[in-house]
Formats: structure tokens, C-alpha cells, sequence
């Protein structure tokens, strides 16, 4: 039964393709000159040198020999009738004949009925013709889009200086013939199918269409099952209603499938075109198309009995209409090449009219106004003053917020009324002197564009304003106020000489239209103010609404939102990701690679492959290493999965969502160098791929859809595993382990990385529904690294040389991006050249290098987010090589600690081999934790490579014989004191140690001989809090800085006769050979250091990292437990719980929660213990102050022959008392304090 409609539809598509070809042809000789026969009452002007019309025909010598208005100004125009709408194509001009009059440049403008003219455009903006220089030369112009028209208007814009304005015209085209229907908003005609239903596969549908109404259905049709298809104005846009699922909702509550225009309630011919094919649908207004596809699973559209136009009448209820219909024109109206108006007209029975629809377009002559300058443009019109009371109202639409609508100096005293448009809002004010008497707000968000209708009424001492009353409006507003109507009413502005009692504008002048303007129940004949007759204007355009919607198209990329004001339109970038004027500039960069190299470490990421080009962002993971910079985007299912009960007829399929499109992932993976996806298989009598001959038992599905029947490891069209490959599976004839099907667990695990399969979108599993059979699969992230395009550059050696890549286009947004580096102070480094404009980038010194080419290198070019492969075209081009040396010139300092930067072919790596820190920036610390006892020695002696790169320096593992420097830098965190951090020994037994003393302090001791200690004291806090601290101990030559916490703590400078020598080994933590430590050095060394060291440096040598990193081949020796850590974690500990014994667990003392009795009687003890020895310690201190005051007054009388001991006043007492008390001192012994 089907079949019958279907054939149909093929045959009125082929008919609807031959009437196009056929109007085609008609107007393939629309060349025939239409003015020349015209009489001279078809020539009108603003005005003319004679005062009478006067013909204007080109070639014409006779009479004044053309056309020149009586003033030569901008106001000036000449238009003709042609009669009837024709088709025109083209225009030409000459001068006045025999005289100096010409016009240089002009527009054009078109109207059906005289009124209400439309500007000729071109490229989207009003178009300016080139005009004569003479007054005897023919200038013609083809127009690049034909016109249909009953009138032409010249409007003279530029002319010659020397004379005035002076025209002859032609206008070249043919008859139009066009079915046109007028419906009045009560109408609608019904096409009626011959069968039930129409269904059809392919549709047709075109139409032009002028209306007055923002809103109305042009055409509807439904079917009984749900499918439905609609055209409709809404808000003076076309919105299309188009289902083919019988389960989507109805018209009423279905938002539209797509919707395009905008300003189409203007009165001027609108042309749509409605094509489909299944569910491919083109979508035409004018010349805008919007491409979509219809949701659901069905290819026909099913309609039931008939079609509507103009309307959607209720069944059942005549002049009822479902919604809002049209108002205004149809012309040669096609539904599948049947022509619906010309079926109406000849009355044939498949049209039945409802209503009155006549088959002539009958236009209202209405008069807009357009106010084109925000400052001075004003309209004047006269009241009749003293009348008790005011009534005006009229029509405005506009983009902008603000504007004065109207001001007027009210009669008797009554004040100025003020009506304005702020912030989108209607704003009544009447205002006496500074007092301000009434005021009434209305509406929002005004200006839409829309028109919108004021009334503002005065009778009997109450005001009322409403606003679109024909429209849902707010309630109205009234004040009571008596008020006298005025003699002058100024619309948009005021004028610059008038005082601010006859014209009152707080803000600036209205931008936009107005019409139907009535002043005391009297309609104002605009016309008349045109012609001078009538009240005043400036800067008006009289008879034409030149509204522009800036948002059509939309320039606002990557989903910005448009809005607009008069003159401009702007951008609302917010959740985008992208910024600038028209949301082009990406927020993020195209990929980890680049974040690697703005110093960035591992984290999650949103990268733009493709930069301002159309794809949006995607989150990924950036895992920056030393080697390479991993990308990597998980999908929804990365644990292992189980699967049984799967066969053939019931597989077992998982689709995998990576968070992103499609189009996002492939072009991250095509920018990469590698890709891979790791995939498992694990099995139980579960078949995996088969023979490789054999139908595949499981299989994944790729980036194209296609089914891949190889596992990881395997090459693709190899149907096998990695074991295959390697001839190492379980059983030799089979090529993957799983297929030896095996009632033992085993797996098939390796890496897909051919590029162009990935990723893995889904996985297909079809063998575990057999008696003990199980699988279990995983399927790993994505994982790329390398930028292909970050690092592809190419360098200029001759200033001739160049690469040419086609044309860009950059209308309304562009992005160019590059890299680059030379020593030339000038060159051109791009130069774009369109039909009449160009874009140049040039390094210019002075005087532009317009003819110099650029030398040096340019690198990672991008253009409107594309990417320009600069090395492959250099391979072939003379002048230009691939590739540029000298990455470490630009980013050689992002390696920081002392890591180098070395050179790659693509890019550069940070070789912290002589650095304590690591990392792809050696910036990561490397720490340690340091237990009672432990120790780490490192043996100066003869070099032994410390990295995998052999050739490397292996400087940082041995030291001179005698070092002229000293660099030595760590950081540490304890809470232990006295401890010993550092201790540098050379074969003489000199010394250099770094220690806590009891109380905290730091303390410097170098023993450069046996007769010469040097100590220096840093008590600035007590360092054994908890805290991180940064040591640095720089000695150069003979000059000596300590620094702690990067602030400078010590200056000194040796004696000429000290001498340094060669050092033997670097200690950090316990010194385990005792001999020949002197008392302070090993008190300190009792327990050795307790806490965290981290990032210890001397000189070239990282001995923490060499215990840490290199322990089989540096001259390294642990003892004890030496366990890496953050040192940032100790510093969270709890403070308040130190002992004097430590764990291992706990560096810091933290309580041993497992035996909380034990730990409380040991708490009691140390409270006890704590008040004998503070006891002990005040005793002492008595006894340590007599002696010494005995001992003072003993060495009064031995003055000249030993020195006094100094120390700093505020020394710990028990720590100084404990010095004098265990040590002898030598004579010669020197102590500073700083």
C-alpha cells in the first residue's frame, strides 16, 4: 500500500528539479534594457534643477540632457517605476550631458510599492557602486545577486568636486512573472492528499514569503503516528519542525530542529528552501543554510490527508486555528515541484481555502524611519498645544539598551515629558524645573530587535503608558498628573541648539526604527517631513528601516553567545574555553608538550589539538617525565571485567567512552609521534582470536568502526598475539596463548599502537558460555607522547628563500602563531594575499622590509589552528632546510639546581646529572629519612659514571686534589639535638663539620689544622623544630658566606696562612670511625642525625642522590636505614611527642600506639626524670658560675699570659657550660659568632 505514495514523491522531486532547471533558463537572457522606454512621469526626485521631472534615460541629450537636484547634497535621489516587479540585473550611469555633473559613487536601493526600500547589499553589507569621471562614459555594473523590484532608487553618495550631482540611468533585466497568495491572518489554504497518507522519502519545499508579523505559521503537516513537519515565524526568525519518530513529542511541546533569519517581519521578500533526503536535511533563508540530520530511525516522513498554509486549522472547528497564523505574502509557493498557489487560484480540488486569501499582495503603505547617528540624529514633528491632555504612540525596534524616544515641553507650566529606553526598559518621566512629579517603568529587554509598540495617553489628570498592547504586555502602569500637551515633540534627539526645557536627553539619541508615529490621534505623514514640509530631522533615513542583525551569521565561534548593540556585535565567551572578540583563541594549549615547556609538571589537563580551529577541549593526563611526555585519556571502563555466559548469537560487547569526540581523539593522536593502548586478555577455556584463517572469537573495534581481529603486539592483518610473534605461546600451534584453551588461568597481554587504528572503542567477546569457561579483559588508557608539530621548524638561509602554502581565509577571525629566532633586524616572515587585502608579518628596524626576505629560524606555525607541516615543504625547497638548532638558546633556563640542557633533534631534555634534584626540570627534591645510626659515606677517588649515559661528564662523583671552591647546599627537617647532618674529612684529619648544638643553634666548625678550629654559630632560631631549613656554604678562594634559609647569616675571610687540602669523604649522619673526632664533633655524633635530609650538594657531587639512585656504581656506602621520603611529610609530626630513643618507623619519637600503658608509665618517668635533672642542671650551673668567677679572679693576675674565652651573650648556658667543661682549649683556638 506504501508503494503507491513513495512513487509519487520520486516523480514531483524530478518535476520540482525540472520547473528549478526551467526557471533557470528563463532567466539565462535577462539582459533587455528597461528605462529606456519609460515616459517621463516614471522619473520622481527629492528634488530638481527645473523644478519639473525630469527624464533621465541614458544616452538622453535632449532638455537639460539627465538629471540634478535643485541642492547637491546627501540627501538627494533619483528613482524610477518600472511599472511592474521585473527582474533586474544590472545598472549603468552616465553624467549630465554636456556639463560638468557627475556622480563618482552611489547605492542602490528597491521597493515593490514605493515605500519601505531596501538597500542593495553585497558580501552582507551596503553596496557602493563606482560611478563616472566624466560626463559622457557609460559606467556599468552586473549585479552579482539579481534584484526583484517594481522601483530603483539612485542615491548619489559621492560626486565631482568640480560640479554637482548629474545622472543618466539604465536598468537591464526582464518580465517576473510569480504565483502570489495574501493571507490576513484568518486564512490558510489546505492541500489534500489524493490517498490517506503521503509518504515520502525525498521533499522538496520552497517559497518566498514578506510579512509585518514576527510571528505566524507558514505551513504544516502531521501524521496520526506522530511525524510532522513545520515552518513557522517566531520572533521574526523561521523556526523548522521536522519529526520522523513516532515517539517523539508534538509540535506544542518540541523545540525546533533548526532555526534560522532574523528581522524577517521587515516587509520585504524572504526566500526559503526546505530539501530532504531520509534524514539529511538542507535548511535555506535567503542566503544563509544550516545542515542537520533528524533524530530517530525512520527515513519517511508520513503526513495523514492534507497540508496547511498560511495556518493550522482545528479539525472540526472552522476559523479556529492551532496557533498563530500568517499575515502577509506567499509567492510561488512548491511542495515537490506541485505548485500550491497556482492550484488555488485555477480552484482545483485538491486546495480548499479557509478564510480570505486573494491572489494579489496587498501592502499597507507604511513609512519606517531610521535614526543613524547616536549623537545628533533627532526627528521634529508639531502638536496642538494647550490641549488638556496628550496622546502619541508609535512603533520602534533597535539593538540598543539606551536611547531617547521622546522629550516635549508640555503647555502651562506642566513640565517636560521624557520617554527613554534604559537598560532595555521604558522609561516615563515628567520632570517641573528639578522636581520630578511622575515616573513609570515597563518592559525589559527592549531591545530584541523587535518591534515594539508606546502609547502614552493624558486625560483628566491620570497618564497611562502601555507597551504592546496587541502583545503579551504588562499590566498597564498609571500615575495621576495634570499635564498640557506641547507645540513640539522630538523623537530620538534633540538638537544641538535648544535649550533643556524644549528638548530634554539625559542619555544618548536613539539608534534604530520608528513608524506609525500618531500625535494627538493624528497620523504623521513621514513623507512630508522628508520633503521638507513637515517639522525637522537630521540624520535620518526617511522611508527605510536599515536594522542589521550583526549576530546573522554568527560570528561568535566555538558556542559563544552573540548580542549586539546598532553598530557592533559582541561575544560572550563564558564556558568555552575559548577567549578574545569572537571566542576564536583557545585558553588551553594544543598539547602536554607545550605545558612541559612552560615548566609544568604531571597533572590533569585540558588541551586543544587544534587550537581555534572548531574542535573544543579535551581533559587528559599529562605524565611529564625525564624522558618523555606521556598524554594519556581514560575511557569508562579501565578495571579488569569478567565475562561469562557469551556465544556467538549472545556476544558479550562493551563500548568504551573516552569523555570526548571522536574528532578530539584522532587528532590528538594524529599530532603524536607514538600511540598505544595496552589490552589483556585474561582466559579460562575461553578462546581468544582463533586460527589466523579462522572467524576470530573475540575482536575490538577501532576509530573508522572497523573490526580488528589481532591482539596486542601483533602487527594489524595479523591475526595473533605477541606470543605468536615471538613463537612463545603455551602451545606452538596456536598463536595466541589463549587459544591453546587451557583449563588453567593465563593471558594474552600487549600494546595496539598502530596509529590509525586507535583508540579501541569497543570490545566483541563471543567464547565463554562453555562448561568451566571465564575471560576477563582490560583495556588500558590511551597513552600518546610527542608533538609532531611542536618542534617542526625550518631555518631561512637566503633572504630569496621562501615556502608558499595556499591562501588563508581571515574575514572576521584569525590566529597565526609561531616561533622564531634570528640576528637580521628586518624580514618578512608572512604575507597573506586576498582579492583586495593582505596581512604582512614583518621584523622591521626603521624603514619596512617590504622586499626582504627573513633569515633564521620559524617553528610550530599555526594558522586559524591548522597546522602547517614547515619541514616537509623545506625538503623540496631551495634556501629553506628543516629543522633548527639551538632549543636550549630558548629554553635552557627552564633546566634549574644546576641541570644542563641538552640539545635534541626535536627539542631538548634537562641531564640533571650534576644536580641533587631530578625530574624533567631538576626541580623535584631528592630527600631521604635518616634513623638513629644511619650513615652514608661518599669516597672521593677516581670517577665512576653515575647515569646510563656513560659519555656524560662524571664530574659530579669525585673532587680536585685540592678545591679552590666550596659549594656545599642541602635543606633537613629534625627535631633532634645535638645531631650531626655533615661531615667532610680530608687524609691529614682536617675537618669541616655541620652540627646542631644542644639548643638548636647551627653550627659551622672547619678544622683546617691541628693547632686552628674555626666555629661559627648561627642561633637565629632553634633549627630543630620540625621545620624545613635551607643551608648554603660558599667558600671561594678564602671568602666565606653561610646562608640560611636564603638569607645571608655569615662573611668571612681567611688568613693568607690557612690552607686547604684535598678531601677524602663526605658523611651525612653518623661518622662510624671515631678516631680523631674531637668532643663537640662527637657528642654530636652521638645518635648521627635523626630527621630528613634532602637535595645535598657539594660542589659537582649529589652524594644523597648517588645512596638513593647509583648505589652499585658510585662510591656510595649506606649504613643503617636509609629510607627516601618526602621531606615535606616530616613536617606534619607531631611535635609535642619527641624522646630521646626513635623508632624506625618514626624519625621524629611519634608514640608507639600499640602499648599505650607502657608509653604512659615512660611519660611519668620522663616528668620525674625531667624536674631531677632540671634539679641536676641548676646545681651544676651554681658550681659552673663560682668556679668561673674563681677562676676570673685568678686570671686577673695572670693577664699577660693567657687570652679570656668569648662568648656571645645569649648562648645556650648548658651548652657553653658543657664546651668548657669537655674540652681542652687550645691557645690558638678561634670562636665567632654572627
Amino acid at each position: 500500500m506504501d508503494s503507491v505514495p513513495r512513487l509519487t514523491s520520486v516523480f514531483t522531486l524530478l518535476f520540482s528539479g525540472l520547473w528549478h532547471l526551467g526557471l533557470t533558463a528563463t532567466n539565462y537572457n535577462c539582459d533587455d534594457p528597461l528605462a529606456s522606454l519609460l515616459s517621463p512621469m516614471a522619473f520622481s526626485s527629492s528634488s530638481d534643477l527645473t523644478g519639473t521631472h525630469s527624464p533621465a534615460q541614458l544616452n538622453r541629450r535632449v532638455g537639460t540632457g539627465g538629471w540634478s537636484p535643485a541642492d547637491s547634497n546627501a540627501q538627494q535621489w533619483l528613482q524610477m517605476d518600472l511599472g511592474n516587479r521585473v527582474e533586474i540585473t544590472a545598472v549603468a550611469t552616465q553624467g549630465r550631458y554636456g556639463s560638468s555633473d557627475w556622480v563618482t559613487s552611489y547605492s542602490l536601493m528597491f521597493s515593490d510599492t514605493g515605500r519601505n526600500w531596501k538597500q542593495y547589499k553585497q558580501e552582507d553589507s551596503i553596496w557602493t557602486f563606482a560611478g563616472n569621471m566624466n560626463a559622457d562614459s557609460v559606467m556599468h555594473h552586473k549585479l552579482l545577486h539579481s534584484v526583484r523590484a517594481r522601483f530603483v532608487r539612485f542615491v548619489p553618495l559621492e560626486w565631482n568636486p568640480s560640479g554637482k550631482i548629474g545622472m543618466r540611468v539604465e536598468v537591464y533585466g526582464c518580465s517576473y512573472k510569480s504565483d502570489v497568495a495574501d493571507f490576513d491572518g484568518r486564512s490558510s489554504l489546505l492541500y489534500r492528499f489524493n490517498q490517506k497518507l503521503m509518504s515520502t522519502l525525498k521533499d522538496v519545499i520552497s517559497l518566498k514569503f514578506k510579512s509585518m508579523q514576527g510571528d505566524g505559521v507558514l505551513f504544516h503537516g502531521e501524521g496520526q503516528r506522530g511525524d510532522h513537519i513545520t515552518l513557522e515565524l517566531q520572533k521574526g526568525r523561521l523556526a523548522l519542525h521536522l519529526n520522523l519518530d513516532d515517539s517523539k513529542p508534538r509540535l506544542s511541546s518540541s523545540p525546533p530542529s533548526a532555526t534560522l533569519g532574523s528581522l524577517l517581519d521587515d516587509q520585504h521578500w524572504h526566500s526559503v528552501l526546505i530539501e530532504r533526503v531520509g534524514k539529511q536535511v538542507n535548511f535555506s533563508v535567503d542566503r544563509h543554510t544550516q545542515h542537520f540530520r533528524t533524530k530517530g530511525e525512520a527515513d519517511a516522513l508520513d503526513i495523514d490527508y492534507e497540508l496547511s498554509f498560511g495556518g493550522i486549522p482545528v479539525p472540526g472547528k472552522p476559523g479556529t486555528f492551532l496557533k498563530k497564523n500568517f499575515h502577509g505574502c506567499i509567492e510561488n509557493l512548491y511542495y515537490n515541484g506541485i505548485n500550491i498557489i497556482d492550484l488555488a487560484k485555477r480552484r482545483k480540488h485538491q486546495i480548499y481555502t479557509v478564510g480570505n486569501v486573494t491572489f494579489s499582495c496587498s501592502e499597507p503603505q507604511i513609512v519606517p524611519i531610521t535614526f543613524v547617528n547616536s549623537r545628533s540624529s533627532y526627528l521634529l514633528l508639531p502638536g496642538t498645544p494647550q490641549i488638556d491632555g496628550l496622546s502619541v504612540s508609535f512603533q520602534f525596534r533597535t539593538w540598543n539598551k539606551d536611547g531617547l524616544l521622546l522629550s516635549t515641553e508640555l503647555s502651562e507650566g506642566s513640565g517636560t515629558l521624557l520617554l527613554s529606553l534604559e537598560g532595555g526598559t521604558v522609561r516615563l518621566v515628567i520632570q517641573k524645573m528639578t522636581e520630578r512629579t511622575a515616573e513609570i517603568l515597563t518592559g525589559s529587554n527592549l531591545n530584541d530587535g523587535l518591534w515594539h509598540s508606546v502609547s502614552i495617553n493624558a486625560r483628566r489628570d491620570r497618564i497611562t503608558l502601555s507597551l504592546d498592547n496587541d502583545a503579551a504586555s504588562p499590566a498597564q502602569d498609571t500615575t495621576r498628573v495634570q499635564i498640557y500637551s506641547g507645540n513640539s515633540y522630538y523623537f530620538g534627539g534633540c538638537p544641538d541648539n535648544l535649550t533643556d526645557s524644549q528638548c530634554l536627553n539625559p542619555i544618548k539619541a536613539f539608534q534604530g526604527c520608528m513608524r506609525l508615529i500618531f500625535i494627538d490621534n493624528q497620523p504623521k505623514d513621514l513623507i512630508s517631513v522628508q520633503q521638507g514640509s513637515l517639522g525637522n530631522f537630521s540624520d535620518l533615513h526617511i522611508d527605510l528601516c536599515s536594522i542589521k542583525d550583526r549576530c546573522l551569521p554568527n560570528y561568535c565561534e566555538h558556542g559563544g553567545s552573540c548580542s549586539q548593540s546598532w553598530t557592533t556585535f559582541y561575544c560572550n565567551c563564558s564556558n568555552t574555553g575559548y577567549t578574545g572578540a569572537t571566542c576564536h583563541n583557545s585558553l588551553y594549549e594544543q598539547s602536554c608538550e607545550v605545558y612541559r615547556h612552560q615548566g609544568n609538571t604531571a597533572g590533569f589537563f585540558y588541551i586543544d589539538s587544534d587550537g581555534s580551529g572548531p574542535l573544543g577541549p579535551l581533559q587528559v593526563y599529562c605524565n611529564i617525565t625525564e624522558d618523555k611526555i606521556w598524554t594519556s585519556v581514560r575511557h569508562n571502563n579501565t578495571e579488569l571485567t569478567h565475562v561469562r555466559g557469551a556465544d556467538p548469537e549472545k556476544p558479550y560487547t562493551m563500548a568504551l567512552d573516552y569523555g570526548g569526540s571522536m574528532e578530539q581523539l584522532e587528532a590528538m593522536i594524529d599530532s603524536s609521534e607514538h600511540c598505544e593502548q595496552e589490552v589483556a586478555y585474561h582466559c579460562r577455556r575461553s578462546r581468544l582470536l582463533n586460527t589466523p584463517d579462522g572467524t576470530p572469537f573475540t575482536w575490538w573495534i577501532g576509530r573508522s568502526n572497523e573490526r580488528h581481529p589481532y591482539w596486542g603486539g601483533a602487527p594489524p592483518g595479523v591475526q595473533q598475539c605477541e606470543c605468536g610473534l615471538d613463537e612463545s605461546c603455551l602451545d606452538i600451534q596456536h598463536f595466541c596463548n589463549c587459544d591453546a584453551d587451557k583449563d588453567e588461568w593465563t593471558n594474552d597481554t600487549g600494546f595496539l599502537s598502530f596509529k590509525d587504528h586507535l583508540p579501541v572503542t569497543q570490545i566483541v567477546i563471543t567464547d565463554t558460555n562453555r562448561s568451566n569457561s571465564e575471560a576477563a579483559w582490560r583495556i588500558g588508557p590511551l597513552r600518546c607522547y610527542g608533538d609532531r608539530h611542536f618542534w617542526n621548524a625550518v631555518s631561512f638561509y637566503t633572504e630569496a628563500s621562501y615556502l608558499h602554502f595556499p591562501t588563508f581565509h581571515a574575514e572576521f577571525s584569525a590566529d597565526i602563531s609561531f616561533f622564531f629566532k634570528t640576528t637580521a633586524l628586518s624580514g618578512v616572515f608572512l604575507e597573506n594575499l586576498g582579492i583586495k587585502d593582505f596581512i604582512r608579518l614583518e621584523i622591521s628596524w626603521g624603514t619596512s622590509s617590504r622586499q626582504k626576505g627573513f633569515l633564521g629560524c620559524i617553528r610550530s606555525l599555526h594558522l586559524n589552528g591548522q597546522k602547517l607541516d614547515l619541514e616537509e615543504r623545506a625538503k623540496v625547497t631551495s634556501g629553506v632546510r628543516p629543522g633548527c638548532p639551538g632549543h636550549c638558546s630558548t629554553y635552557g633556563s627552564i633546566c634549574h639546581n644546576g641541570g644542563k640542557c641538552v640539545e635534541k633533534y626535536s627539542g631538548y631534555f634537562c641531564d640533571c646529572t650534576n644536580s641533587p634534584y631530578e625530574g624533567p626540570f631538576c626541580k623535584k627534591e631528592v630527600s631521604a629519612v635518616f634513623e638513629a645510626g644511619t650513615s652514608v659515606m661518599y669516597m672521593f677517588q677516581e670517577p665512576y659514571p653515575v647515569t646510563k649515559n656513560i659519555s656524560l661528564s662524571s664530574s659530579a662523583i669525585y673532587a680536585d686534589a685540592a678545591p679552590s671552591k666550596e659549594n656545599i647546599a642541602f635543606s633537613f627537617v629534625t627535631a633532634q639535638a645535638p645531631s650531626l647532618l655533615l661531615y667532610i674529612n680530608s687524609s691529614s684529619q682536617d675537618y669541616l663539620a655541620v652540627l646542631l648544638c644542644k639548643n638548636g643553634s647551627l653550627q659551622v666548625r672547619y678544622q683546617l689544622s691541628k693547632e686552628e678550629t674555626h666555629v661559627f654559630n648561627i642561633d637565629a632560631e632553634n633549627f630543630a623544630n620540625r621545620r624545613m631549613h635551607h643551608l648554603n656554604i660558599n667558600r671561594e678562594g678564602r671568602e666565606l658566606t653561610i646562608q640560611v634559609d636564603r638569607q645571608l647569616r655569615l662573611s668571612y675571610n681567611f688568613s693568607p696562612e690557612v690552607e686547604f687540602r684535598a678531601i677524602r669523604s663526605l658523611i651525612l649522619g653518623k661518622v662510624r670511625e671515631h678516631v680523631g673526632l674531637d668532643s663537640v664533633v662527637a657528642k654530636a655524633n652521638t645518635l648521627g642525625f635523626v630527621g630528613c635530609l634532602s637535595s645535598v650538594q657539594y660542589n659537582q657531587v649529589a652524594p644523597l642522590k648517588a645512596a638513593l639512585r647509583h648505589t652499585t656504581i658510585a662510591p656510595v656506602t649506606v649504613h643503617g636505614t636509609l629510607t627516601e621520603s618526602s621531606c615535606g611529610s616530616m613536617m606534619d609530626a607531631d611535635v609535642n611527642a619527641v624522646t630521646t630513643v626513635h623508632s624506625s618507623s618514626d624519625p621524629f619519637g611519634k608514640i608507639d600506639e600499640r602499648e599505650p600503658l607502657t608509653n604512659a608509665v615512660r611519660s611519668d618517668s620522663a616528668v620525674i626524670g625531667g624536674v631531677i635533672a632540671v634539679v641536676i642542671f641548676i646545681i651544676f650551673s651554681i658550681i659552673g658560675i663560682m668556679t668561673r668567677f674563681l677562676y676570673q679572679h685568678k686570671q686577673s693576675h695572670r693577664t699577660n699570659q693567657m687570652k679570656e674565652k668569648e662568648y656571645p651573650e645569649n648562648l645556650d648556658s648548658s651548652f657553653r657550660n658543657d664546651i668548657d667543661l669537655q674540652n681542652t682549649v687550645s691557645e690558638c683556638k678561634r670562636e665567632y659568632f654572627i
